[in-house]
């Protein structure tokens, strides 16, 4: 409303926001990773600057350094002490809601009112004259909808009401107002102002002409020391209100502090403006405002009457932003991927380590049935590191059982599988970090001819840097020979190791135990894995190895097989429950405080069946059974002869490398001899033999016959 002689009502333009959508996003990132269900205040920080263009004001701003870090909880804006010439730093406070239901139930009358109150407090304190950011403090409500990327919010610029309210006199350009020399002083003492680190971004200000027309500005905290004789001076503040007849919202509650504080009746104001960065008198304002003795600001007991609820389209309702389809399909994947487990951090699990999950490399050695489903749930427990490592090829058979794989994989011959399913990955998750291996693993009881030698070498080679390069190794081939090598090397470097096998409607999930005493392992590894305790000195006896049990190495299981006995003849739902576990059981070890060297708990190992741990016991071993319904935990002990991970292998793999191997897989009793599992053998026979003899009839106790 243009002012007249007689003066008019004092009437401001309200502030207008405006949020980047990095401030969305990060705020996103501060609910699931930190916040969860709590709704308590945040504080953050707006921005805003002097208006600088004639057709358009300039809006308080979010961006995404307006929150604050997520570890230290504090506003992440630039301290006032190294100022931003375009932008003045401004406290705000945040209430982001967990539901749209209690967004739209928020008092917003009553926090209008309590952010009011803490600007009243902040004048009478003398705070606001020391920093005077305060008087511009805002306030936002939100409600974040992360399964849509909807977000509903509404500011809020809290303003003093004066009542009876201030009324405008001479209300001018500033150009008008000053002579020539004064306006040319001004300028060049705005150019000074702006361009300190110290003063650039300080949004409230006076500007001092002495009587020789030389103007300088200085802080609030200078009122004191002004002379009246001869001289301005002007209450100025970074107006960011482009109007020519009215001041911008920030004269508000600046007009309240200098009444509150000085008791001033007649104020004279500048609205300061810019262009192209520089002071704008032409576009800037000078008035008188009078202020009548409003009964809220004479008595400090009272509280005035509090406004400034932003309005969308002239109405006083909420806004939303929708950023799902302005967001890069892959970026919107990425972010949405991990919401399950982030979410299951804000009640039910609390101590999951997301850091650890995501920097995990997994090593799947096979690729088909388990190896596809096992893949999946990684996926799913936020893994993003996966190897997968199969010389095979997709067979029409092989889609309908195996999730990675579909028509268009099996023609001319087939795709290679562990190639197919990184493609597969990458459609479903881009986010992936996946690589497929071609090779195949050299097996017992398949020799190997004299020209494929150097072949075979290479192929363990590439599998033992493959397993050291990895965190977690998954044993998932269709035969038990295929998993000697791998469980040797695990073993070798002390690798989490975890094994599945399928029967027709049984399965076994199991993991290793550690190696033996005086296994390798990298001390540096790729990821921080302190909480898997790969102590070497754990004196405890080991857990088993999947060939732990076994009174004879492992030999050909394919040669001279019926189609049946080739083929993984199993229940279509066996694999994608036997997998998920594998993968439930590597998560148990990663977020247990013993991690590899975790005893094996059984199902009534505590009170009720239950566990001290988060996540539930950490078996051993899991055997279940489809044709029954049920499951079994089991504990099983390293064995000395073990023909994979006894002290006796490792160390013979250690010292002769490579001939070890090629010994190990041309020479089926080579195993057995080492580990003396032969000499047993023959005891037993012998011992069986002594018994078919014994002729007395007696039914004695047989305490000194082995087990097997």
């Amino acid at each position: 409303m243009a002012a007249n002689d007689k003066g008019s009502i004092l009437q401001f333009a309200p502030f207008q926001s405006s949020v980047d959508e990095g401030f969305w996003h990060r705020l996103s990132s501060l609910k699931l990773n930190e916040l969860g269900i709590d709704d308590s205040p945040i504080p953050i920080t707006g921005f805003y600057a002097p208006c600088s263009h004639s057709q358009v004001s300039n809006h308080m701003t979010l961006l995404s350094e307006s929150l604050p870090s997520e570890a230290s909880r504090q506003p992440s804006a630039p301290s006032t002490s190294t100022g931003n010439r375009n932008r003045c730093s401004v406290p705000g406070i945040l209430y982001n809601t967990n539901t749209v239901e209690s967004f739209h139930a928020l008092d917003k009358q009553s926090l209008l009112k309590s952010e009011a109150k803490k600007i009243r407090e902040d004048i009478l304190s003398g705070k606001a004259i020391e920093d005077s950011s305060v008087l511009a403090r805002f306030l936002l409500i939100s409600f974040a909808d992360l399964k849509k990327w909807n977000f509903y919010y509404w500011f809020a610029f809290p303003a003093l009401v004066l009542d009876p309210p201030a009324t405008v006199v001479e209300l001018q350009p500033a150009s008008h107002w000053l002579n020539s020399k004064e306006a040319e002083s001004v300028s060049s003492a705005f150019g000074q102002w702006r361009s300190s680190d110290l003063t650039s971004d300080i949004p409230f200000f006076l500007v001092h002409i002495d009587s020789s027309s030389q103007a300088s500005i200085k802080h609030l905290t200078d009122f004191e020391t002004f002379e009246s004789n001869g001289e301005k001076l002007l209450f100025g503040f970074y107006d960011p209100c482009h109007l020519p007849n009215n001041p911008g919202w920030p004269l508000r509650n600046f007009l309240a502090l200098i009444y509150s504080r000085w008791n001033l009746k007649s104020v004279n104001f500048l609205c300061y403006r810019e262009n192209r960065g520089f002071a704008d008198l032409t576009l800037s304002l000078v008035g008188k405002a009078l202020i009548d003795a409003p009964q809220g600001l004479i008595d400090q007991r009272c509280m005035p009457n509090a406004v400034g609820w932003e309005l969308n389209r002239g109405k006083k309702s909420c806004r939303s932003i929708n950023l799902a389809k302005s967001m890069d399909p892959t970026r919107l994947a990425i972010t949405a991927a991990d919401l399950n487990l982030r979410l299951m951090r804000w009640r039910a699990l609390p101590s999951l380590n997301l850091n650890i999950l995501s920097s995990l490399k997994c090593l799947l050695l096979g690729a088909g049935t388990l190896g596809c489903q096992v893949a999946r749930m990684l996926m799913a427990w936020g893994i993003r590191k996966i190897t997968l490592v199969d010389s095979g090829r997709v067979a029409m058979s092989n889609p309908l059982r195996q999730s990675l794989y579909t028509l268009e994989d099996c023609l001319n011959g087939g795709d290679f599988k562990a190639k197919a399913a990184v493609k597969s990955l990458d459609r479903i998750f881009p986010g992936m970090e996946a690589e497929g291996v071609v090779i195949s693993i050299p097996m017992p009881g398949h020799p190997v001819p004299d020209h494929e030698v150097a072949s075979m070498i290479d192929d363990c080679r590439r599998l033992d840097d493959l397993i050291n390069s990895h965190d977690a190794v998954f044993l998932l081939t269709d035969t038990r020979e295929s998993r000697w090598l791998p469980t040797l090397l695990c073993a070798n470097t002390n690798k989490v190791t975890i094994n599945a096998a399928l029967g027709f409607d049984s399965f076994l999930v199991m993991r290793h135990g550690a190696g033996p005493s005086g296994s390798c392992h990298d001390a540096t590894s790729q990821i921080n894995m302190a909480n898997l305790s790969l102590n070497a000195t754990d004196r405890r006896q080991r857990l088993g190895c999947y060939f732990c049990n076994d009174v004879v190495a492992p030999i050909d299981s394919t040669t001279n097989r019926t189609l049946d006995q080739q083929c993984t003849v199993t229940r279509p739902g066996l694999a994608p429950i036997a997998s998920s576990i594998a993968v439930e059981l590597l998560v148990g070890i990663l977020h247990h405080p013993e991690g590899i060297y975790a005893e094996g708990e059984l199902l009534n190992s505590g009170i009720d069946g239950t566990s001290e741990q988060p996540l539930g016991i950490l078996p051993h071993q899991i055997r279940g059974s489809l044709s029954q319904f049920s499951q079994m935990t089991l504990v099983g002990r390293s064995s000395n002869s073990c023909t994979a991970c006894s002290s006796t292998v490792v160390s013979e793999y250690r010292n002769r490398g490579m001939d070890f191997i090629l010994e190990a897989i041309n020479h089926p009793t080579y195993l057995e001899d080492l580990t003396g599992l032969t000499e047993l053998m023959k005891s037993t026979s012998s011992f069986q033999l002594d018994w078919d003899n014994d002729t007395d009839g007696s039914d004695e106790d047989n305490d000194g016959c082995v087990e097997i």
